[in-house]
């Protein structure tokens, strides 16, 4: 069996890069993926989703290169569940419960806009792959 997931939304903050202790390279991001809508009574609602984005290998290092908090990017991937099935559950500094859905990245594309020579916004899409995964 097999699950994919797509997202577009915005970078929350700078990707983050690490090596783990086998030196293999992954990129972590936040990713705010919003629902906006107005209700029956004519006011407006929204919601937001924030999810913890990995790309490993070579992705992950496109990744790190390009993106930036604000970025607007379609990640698809797997989504990463704790034992039950569920979100990884977790403790705030503040002694709040929190709970993070975790995605790893097979593709991402780069939406967001760039300035181009001429002071006008000129649209960049990049995309990126994965490396296929050994059976």
């Amino acid at each position: 069996m097999y699950h994919s997931i797509t997202l577009v939304g915005n970078l929350g903050k700078d990707p983050e890069t690490r090596y783990t202790p086998s030196g293999k390279q992954v990129t972590n991001f936040s990713l705010a993926t919003s629902e906006k809508w107005t209700g029956a009574d004519g006011e407006k609602h929204e919601k937001t989703i924030w999810w913890r984005v990995a790309a490993w290998g070579k992705l992950g290092e496109i990744a790190a290169q390009y993106l930036n908090k604000g970025s607007k990017v379609l990640v698809i991937g797997r989504m990463n569940a704790d034992d039950k099935g569920g979100p990884r559950i977790f403790t705030r500094t503040d002694g709040s419960a929190g709970s993070s859905f975790e995605v790893t990245a097979d593709t991402i594309k780069f939406l967001s806009s760039k300035p181009a020579d001429n002071g006008e916004a000129e649209t960049e899409v990049v995309e990126a792959e994965a490396d296929p995964i050994p059976f």
